[in-house]
C-alpha cells in the first residue's frame, strides 16, 4: 500500500487485490516526450517514444530513459532530465526517489524534471523491485537495498558526461526520504540531502504511528507475517496484502481519502505503482521491523539536510524528530496549509524555489 504496509494475512494475487480494506491492520490503523543522444558514461541510455508521466513534458528539459546497476546486481531503470539551454561544461545533479511505492513517474519525475528545468542534472529512478527496475519478486523493499539504491544512483550520475561528480545532491520523497538520509550518511560522495513529506519507514513499521503500537501487536504481527512465509513458499510466490481501496463508500479516515485522491485518481495514478495498484507483498515489513534506518544522522554532518514537511501532515512529526536529532547544518521548513500528500505534486506548494536555492548554495 502506502508508507505502512497492510499485513492482510492470506490474501493472494488476482483483480480482487487492489480492494483490501486498509482497516484490516495488525496495530494501528494507516493513518502511506523528449529525446535526447545518448551522452552518459555509464549504464545504458535510449530514448523515450512516448510520455507516460503523470505529469506534462516541459519543453525547457531533455528527457532520457537510462538504466544502471547497484552494488547487488540488480538493474535499476531511471528517467534523466537535463537542461534543454544548458551551457557547455558539467552541471550538479540530483537524484530524487519516493514516495514508498510509487515509481518514477510520479512524484520522483516531477521534482526531477522542476529540478532539470532550473538548471541542474536529475535522476528520477524506481528502486529495485519495483517499477521498471529488476529484482524478482517485484513489490518489496528494503531499507539496505533501497539505500543502496540512492548510491548507485550517485554510482551513475559521477560518471555521466554531463555531470560534475563533486556536486551531487539527493532527494527523497515520503517512505524514501528515511533511505535518502540513510544513503547520505554512509555515502560521503553526497553534499547535500533534501526530503520532503519524510516517513522513517523502520520506525513506522516497529512502533506504528506516532509509536502506538504495543509489545504485544508488533509480536502478534510478527507472528503472522513470518508463518506467511509458510504459505508463500508452499505456493511459490508472494500474497500480495492489497493496496488502497476501489472507492472510498464507508472509508471516512482522512489519510486514507488523502492517500486515494493522489494514487487511484488521474492526479497521480500509475499502472506500475505499487500504491496504485496491488499493493505490496504481505511480508514486506520484515525487513524493517529490526533493523533502524536512521541511526547514524548525525553523520550527514556537515554536509547539509533540509526538512520539508507540511504543516497539517500526519507524518509531520518525523521530520520534527529527525531534525532534533541531526546535526548542524540543518533546517526544518513547515509549509502553511500543506498535508502530506500535497508536496507530492502540488507545484504551486512545494517549495521549489527552496529547493533550487539550496542546491545552488551547497552544490557550488
Amino acid at each position: 500500500m502506502n508508507e505502512q504496509d497492510t499485513p492482510g494475512m492470506g490474501q493472494q494475487r488476482g483483480p480482487d487485490a487492489g480492494r483490501r480494506n486498509l482497516l484490516k491492520l495488525t496495530g494501528p490503523s494507516i493513518a502511506a516526450l523528449g529525446v535526447i543522444s545518448a551522452t552518459s558514461g555509464s549504464g545504458f541510455a535510449q530514448e523515450a517514444p512516448t510520455w507516460d508521466k503523470t505529469f506534462p513534458l516541459s519543453d525547457r528539459i531533455e528527457h532520457q530513459k537510462v538504466s544502471f546497476s547497484n552494488r547487488y546486481g540488480t538493474t535499476l531503470s531511471g528517467d534523466l532530465y537535463l537542461p534543454r539551454d544548458r551551457a557547455d561544461g558539467r552541471l550538479p545533479a540530483l537524484a530524487v526517489a519516493g514516495p514508498f511505492g510509487a515509481v518514477k513517474e510520479q512524484s520522483a519525475g516531477l521534482y526531477a524534471q522542476t529540478m532539470a528545468e532550473r538548471g541542474y542534472v536529475a535522476l528520477a529512478l524506481d528502486p529495485s523491485y519495483v517499477g521498471e527496475s529488476g529484482g524478482e519478486p517485484h513489490s518489496v523493499a528494503s531499507p539496505d537495498i533501497n539505500t543502496e539504491d540512492f548510491s548507485a544512483a550517485v554510482d551513475y550520475l559521477g560518471l555521466h558526461a554531463s555531470v560534475d561528480r563533486e556536486r551531487i545532491g539527493i532527494i527523497g520523497i515520503c517512505g524514501f526520504a528515511g533511505m535518502a538520509l540513510n544513503a547520505a550518511a554512509v555515502d560521503k560522495r553526497v553534499k547535500a540531502v533534501a526530503t520532503t513529506s519524510m516517513y522513517d519507514m523502520s520506525r513506522v513499521k516497529v512502533r506504528g504511528y506516532h509509536d502506538s503500537l504495543t509489545p504485544e501487536q508488533r509480536a502478534e504481527m510478527l507472528d503472522q507475517v513470518s508463518r506467511q512465509r509458510w504459505t508463500d513458499a508452499e505456493r511459490g510466490m508472494p500474497a500480495l496484502a492489497g493496496g488502497l481501496p476501489e472507492t472510498l463508500d464507508g472509508i471516512d479516515d482522512p489519510v486514507i481519502q488523502m492517500y486515494w485522491d493522489y494514487y487511484k485518481t488521474p492526479r497521480g495514478f500509475h499502472p506500475r505503482s505499487v500504491n496504485s495498484t496491488t499493493g505490496w507483498t504481505t511480508t514486506n515489513p520484515l525487513s524493517f521491523m529490526n533493523m533502524p534506518l536512521l541511526s547514524y544522522i548525525a553523520e550527514i554532518s556537515p554536509r547539509p539536510t533540509l526538512l520539508i514537511a507540511g504543516e497539517h501532515a500526519h507524518s509531520r512529526y518525523f521530520s520534527e524528530d529527525v531534525y532534533a536529532a541531526a546535526a548542524e547544518p540543518k533546517e526544518l521548513m513547515i509549509i502553511p496549509g500543506a498535508d502530506h500528500v500535497a508536496l507530492y505534486d502540488r507545484v504551486d506548494v512545494i517549495p521549489f524555489d527552496k529547493l533550487a536555492s539550496d542546491c545552488e548554495q551547497h552544490l557550488a
